[in-house]
């Protein structure tokens, strides 16, 4: 049975900001943006789907504001990606906190060119414990739980920073990626694009990393696996920092195939060739490990050499990509060189392999990237490809 997304009450309660299309302002910047925490924002194109983003305003005290900068940075992240590919006209994203401006704006967007992709305002859902529980063990779900309502600047698991917000905004991004499946898998959109905070890929059943609490990419394959009956889900994972915890909870499941292009030696340090999964997962992890300073040529001839012969084997019937934009040039934490028309290229060739095996059927899930300029161009660029005929 399909998830039903029903909007938050507290989303219109005085204190939080609901961001949605509708001004034709230049794009966001960091220094407009004063919150405390992100939900997230699903697009999904033929049927395009907008998640409604909640954030909550931010006061002077430490402990409502961000407890690291890279949070604080998230949140700009987040709405820089999401400025300009929205509709044909180029609509932007503007804020207001006022349940009639949100209606308003959505009347707008219903009779504008956007009608013509047809637009539709999926509502909050968070990931409840049993859909966490598909990946995460119940204690380090618990432990999530606790941990940012104890006010932790970091999480005990590892290097995760977190704040009293975290874990809802964790669950708003878990939970807008099962959205997306459901909406893919029942056929009301051909593909769709996660815009969420925060990331997931590090996470593994037991314990958050890097800046990820909840791996919403592999909560979305199990979700695939029990609610639609998917047998065989392919992730491929482009982020310039190895998805370990993906790896970590299929090493041993043959009913998954995850590939990954990523720097090496580089946070977290896994992902070597020689990691190819074990018991009935063997074979079915492969890295693709590179150095620094590593571009096009290389990235691509591991997809279209590695990963597409891998995967006509497979025959998977679902692919998520693990969205990660950090491997474009210029990103602050990472040494790839792809650019935005690479990102096309990437994205257009796995709506190909998508085509070819699983009716199209793709989802996208946004990962890491830290420059705010560099990702929305990115994100821009890989949408227009999911979104082209």
């Amino acid at each position: 049975m399909a998830r039903e997304a029903v909007v938050a009450d507290h989303a219109v309660q005085e204190g939080w900001w609901v961001v949605v299309s509708a001004s034709n302002h230049g794009r966001l910047r960091q220094s407009q943006i004063n919150a405390a925490a992100i939900g997230s924002l699903v697009v999904i194109t033929g049927l395009l789907i907008v998640s409604v983003l909640l954030v909550r305003s931010s006061v002077a005290s430490d402990e409502r504001a961000f407890a690291r900068q890279a949070e604080f940075k998230a949140l700009g992240l987040q709405l820089q990606a999401a400025s300009d590919f929205l509709t044909d006209s180029a609509r932007k994203y503007a804020v207001t906190t006022d349940r009639r401006h949100l209606d308003a704006y959505w009347q707008e967007i219903n009779t504008t060119k956007t009608r013509e992709n047809v637009v539709a305002r999926l509502g909050q859902l968070g990931a409840a414990d049993d859909e966490l529980a598909l990946v995460h063990s119940r204690d380090y779900i618990a432990l999530v739980e606790a941990e940012t309502k104890e006010r932790r600047s970091q999480l005990s698991t590892g290097d995760t920073p977190i704040n009293p917000y975290s874990g809802e905004a964790a669950r708003l991004a878990a939970g807008a990626v099962l959205n997306a499946v459901d909406a893919v898998l029942s056929a009301k959109a051909p593909n769709a694009f996660c815009l969420v905070r925060p990331p997931g890929h590090h996470a593994n059943q037991t314990q958050g990393m890097g800046f990820c609490l909840f791996n919403n990419v592999a909560i979305a394959a199990r979700h695939a696996q029990r609610v639609y009956g998917v047998e065989r889900v392919l992730i491929a994972d482009w982020d310039v920092h190895h998805g370990n915890g993906t790896q970590d909870i299929f090493y041993s499941d043959g009913s998954v195939l995850f590939f990954s292009t990523h720097q090496s030696p580089w946070y977290p340090g896994t992902g070597a060739a020689s990691e190819t999964g074990e018991g009935e997962g063997a074979g079915t992890t492969i890295n693709c490990p590179f150095p620094a300073g590593t571009g096009s040529n290389k990235i691509f001839r591991a997809f279209r050499e590695v990963l597409l012969p891998a995967a006509d084997a497979f025959r998977p019937d679902l692919i998520l990509i693990s969205a990660g934009f950090d491997s474009r040039v210029g990103d602050p934490l990472g040494q790839f060189l792809l650019t935005d028309d690479d990102f096309r290229q990437l994205t257009e060739l796995m709506k190909d392999l998508a085509a070819k095996h699983c009716s199209g059927r793709l989802i996208s899930v946004l990962e890491g990237g830290y420059s705010l300029d560099g990702l929305a161009l990115a994100t821009e660029s890989h949408v227009r490809a999911l979104i082209s005929g």
